[in-house]
């Protein structure tokens, strides 16, 4: 048995792939896609669609006002922003509570993730909605790892004092990384073939062959969301950890350092997302 094939033994409750997230996912780049077809599918799960609702009225979207419709959201946020909002409902709703698992703590850092996924994204001109559900599923996979090896994931957690390192720790304690077992993951949800890619790339983007360049958004998305979940400024995490990938992918620093989430905005968005 593998590294990674331990985490999907008969000891680890799998999680199922949503039906909305499903069909969610195949609406990416279709250019037919209408509001009235991404509605049609939200329409599924009244609770999500409550849920979405109140997301989109949070502080962090800071609509001018209420938001009480989804139509009415689609037009204040634009459809991509609020099927967004429902992939993070819908994910967040699929991974169970578990012991030593803070739920929200953990939602928050993949909500940074993802909203730091895409923000380089569109810098490296990449596709931001395939990021977005990318950065907030990288961590997913430390809820498998967490079943089947609690302790170790636990101390692994109390070794993460610097921004980025729980890829390091995780391969040398446990012969793979969270981002190994999400692609694996990724792989039976059906997920397309560079997003399931792009999950075994994270851990170490500049080692990968061939290059994926939404590998690399990952790392440096983990790296940012660690540094807010660590009181310390993004951009000065990102200089210390990885001045190489940096510099690879020409992150604009200054530029970054103006555009860092504010912790108050996504708290209340986190607390949203995990409220039941």
């Amino acid at each position: 048995m593998s590294s990674v094939d331990r985490y999907f033994s008969g000891t680890v409750n799998l999680p199922v792939m949503p039906e909305v997230a499903s069909l969610l996912i195949r609406t990416f780049g279709d250019d037919n896609a209408s509001l009235d077809d991404l509605a049609q599918v939200l329409r599924k799960d009244s609770a999500l669609v409550a849920k979405v609702l109140r997301l989109a009225n949070s502080a962090r979207y800071s609509p001018a006002h209420n938001v009480s419709n989804l139509n009415d959201a689609a037009a204040t946020l634009g459809t991509v922003t609020l099927r967004n909002l429902a992939l993070s409902a819908c994910m967040a709703s699929a991974f169970p509570s578990l012991p030593g698992l803070d739920l929200k703590r953990f939602w928050k850092h993949s909500l940074a993730s993802a909203h730091y996924a895409v923000l380089l994204s569109r810098a490296a001109l990449l596709d931001t909605e395939i990021a977005y559900l990318a950065g907030l599923m990288l961590r997913t996979g430390q809820v498998l790892m967490l079943q089947a090896d609690a302790n170790a994931v636990q101390e692994i957690e109390a070794l993460v004092t610097e921004p980025g390192a729980r890829f390091g720790w995780e391969q040398t304690r446990l012969g793979c990384t969270h981002s190994d077992v999400t692609a694996e993951l990724a792989q039976r949800w059906k997920f397309p073939t560079p997003l399931v890619y792009a999950f075994q790339c994270a851990a170490e983007p500049l080692v990968a062959k061939p290059f994926s360049a939404l590998g690399a958004v990952l790392h440096l998305s983990e790296v940012l969301a660690d540094a807010l979940d660590q009181g310390i400024p993004g951009h000065e995490a990102l200089s210390k950890a990885e001045p190489d990938l940096v510099a690879h992918e020409h992150v604009d620093l200054v530029w970054l350092s103006e555009h860092l989430l504010d912790p108050a905005s996504l708290a209340q968005e986190t607390e949203l997302l995990v409220s039941r």
